[in-house]
């Protein structure tokens, strides 16, 4: 079973209402081999949102506030699920501050590119899961 970022299953959960569908995660999605997932959404950010990124460890949105506390609450709680699920396996959305892996944008909001994980990617990692991206 594979946790999948919600966004990639076709759901509109991204930052701008809108989705980012991947063919090969909805279909496992569709043969019940894939569990969807926002930890944003499931931290209590509305959607759509303002974009964030990480800067100095925290989740800041592009006006300046401090959303760290709803990214680590979100990132837990999807974790949780997928332990209910049994997963041990993700498929990310790349470069998010929640599901990024390996390379996230780097606090400038200028579409620079950085190493690093999201929270939630991080948190899976720290588990033990075999993280990819779409």
């Amino acid at each position: 079973m594979y946790i999948v970022s919600g966004c990639l299953a076709g759901l509109c959960c991204r930052y701008d209402g809108g989705n980012n569908a991947d063919e090969r995660v909805m279909k496992l999605v569709a043969e019940g081999r894939a569990i969807p997932v926002c930890p944003e959404q499931l931290g209590g950010l509305a959607t759509p949102r303002p974009p964030c990124e990480i800067v100095n460890g925290k989740i800041l949105s592009n006006e300046g506030n401090d959303v760290t506390e709803k990214f680590t609450r979100g990132a837990e709680e999807a974790l949780k699920l997928a332990k209910l699920v049994g997963s041990k396996k993700a498929i990310l959305k790349a470069r998010s501050p929640s599901c990024g892996i390996g390379r996230i944008y780097d606090g400038t909001f200028s579409g620079k590119l950085i190493d690093g994980d999201g929270f939630f990617a991080a948190l899976l990692r720290k588990e033990n899961f075999e993280l990819e991206t779409e």
